[in-house]
């Protein structure tokens, strides 16, 4: 069989599982299947041996490290101290509730590395605080579910440590990568909030004073210190980001339970428990993703696509923009590890045939798929927003197609201007990124 044929079948038999209903992590298992007894050189047993082989990797240990370290930071009230010093900063702003909304989750996003646990930690205190204020829910909503995007663009990032780990890519510049593009998607949302305030009348609240900033900046700056932490020992070459997720955890844990109390011993194991389910799901699709990627590197998948692009004659924006638009389409229908393994590595050798850098290519992979958190059906972030907020999900998706555009914009800018996406990492980290 060629690569057009085993693509067919691999691509149309997962789409026919999924339209079916089949959870994600088993459609890509499934889907391997039939191309296994169609080919005599292969057997079922190479399936699990390629599920097990993606495990070896002392990478992924990160992943329910940074998970743990996310929803220990969730049960010690960080995020209520965080909203506290976000309301001081910018809560005089028209639609104030609407731009604490953004900056807590830009502040968080140092933090977690999750946009789930983003969506879920100040969805559920900041919605019905809206709400109460006279926010329209859908609004409310519909921020809440964008602004967690964040949560996996801005360092550190759970799918920046997959990426790096599956494609050999500085992990350190990945997360200096993702800071412009993180502050420039709040501004974006800011500049939205501020649109939508205007036009709604929506409440102002009273300017803090600076004794109340000052307090509110010492009350999360404990919290504030674990981005500098993170990123600053990888950058600085202190530990690697697997020993950072164990830092992540065990400075969390200590603020939790030692400094702020706010978490009690007997919590502890509840925690542990949730993180572990969740980290389960998480590198079992890993697993199935990557026998479903390793697939496709079998039949050469890969390769017959860089000859039809190089065909075409795109460059690197050309490139980019066809690499985006895959990347938006795939996130909305899948979770983005199992996307990154499948897509990101068939695509890596047509973007490195063009001469894109490595990171150019990454930002662009992991900002379109952080966009398929609040695009239905998959929206796992959009879903979570909506259920906290007592909707249904179509009635936010005007809001949130508003709010996405300006978004896109950003994305488009970091698709035409790599050299300054990568300029904060050729700066400080010369020798690992050229």
């Amino acid at each position: 069989m060629g690569p057009g044929e085993v693509a067919a079948i691999l691509f149309g038999t997962f789409a026919v599982l999924v339209f079916l209903r089949v959870p994600v992590a088993f459609a890509l298992g499934l889907a391997v299947v039939p191309v296994f007894f169609l080919d005599d050189r292969l057997t079922p047993v190479l399936l699990m041996r390629e599920m097990f082989k993606s495990y070896n990797a002392f990478v992924l240990l990160a992943v329910p490290f940074f998970l743990l370290a996310a929803n220990l930071m969730n049960s010690s009230g960080i995020t209520d101290r965080l909203i506290n010093f976000a309301r001081a900063m910018v809560g005089h702003l028209p639609g104030g509730l609407g731009h604490v909304n953004v900056v807590v989750s830009m502040l968080f996003a140092g933090i977690s590395g999750s946009s789930t646990a983003d969506a879920a930690g100040i969805g559920s205190l900041l919605i019905p605080q809206m709400k109460k204020e006279g926010y329209d829910t859908s609004f409310a909503v519909a921020i809440t579910a964008c602004s967690s995007v964040m949560g996996v663009i801005i360092p550190p990032s759970i799918l920046m440590v997959i990426w790096g780990g599956l494609m050999s890519v500085s992990i350190g510049g990945l997360f200096l990568a993702g800071v412009l593009p993180g502050v420039l998607i709040a501004g974006s949302q800011m500049l939205t909030v501020y649109v939508y305030a205007k036009r709604r009348g929506y409440p102002v609240h009273v300017r803090s004073t600076l004794l109340q900033l000052l307090a509110s900046a010492g009350g999360a700056s404990l919290a504030l210190m674990t981005p500098l932490i993170i990123v600053g020992g990888i950058v600085g070459g202190f530990f690697t980001p697997t020993e950072a997720s164990v830092v992540a955890v065990v400075y969390s844990l200590i603020l939790g339970v030692a400094v702020f109390r706010s978490v009690t011993i007997r919590q502890v194991p509840q925690v542990f428990y949730e993180s572990a389910r969740f980290a389960a799901i998480s590198l079992f699709c890993i697993g199935t993703a990557s026998a479903f990627g390793w697939c496709l590197a079998y039949f050469k998948i890969p390769a017959a696509l860089v000859v039809q692009i190089e065909a075409m004659g795109l460059g690197v924006i050309g490139t980019g923009i066809m690499a985006a638009l895959a990347f938006l389409l795939i996130g909305m229908f899948i979770d983005a590890i199992p996307a990154i393994i499948i897509l990101g590595t068939v695509l890596y050798p047509v973007t490195a045939s063009v001469g894109m850098h490595p990171i150019h290519f990454a930002m662009i992979g992991i900002i379109s798929l952080a966009f398929g958190l609040v695009t239905p059906p998959y929206g796992l972030c959009l879903l979570i927003a909506a259920s906290i907020g007592e909707i249904r999900l179509v009635d936010a998706l005007k809001d949130v197609f508003v709010i996405l555009l300006p978004m896109l914009a950003v994305l488009l800018f970091i698709i035409v201007a790599p050299d300054i996406i990568l300029a904060l990492p050729r700066w400080l980290m010369p020798g690992f990124v050229n």
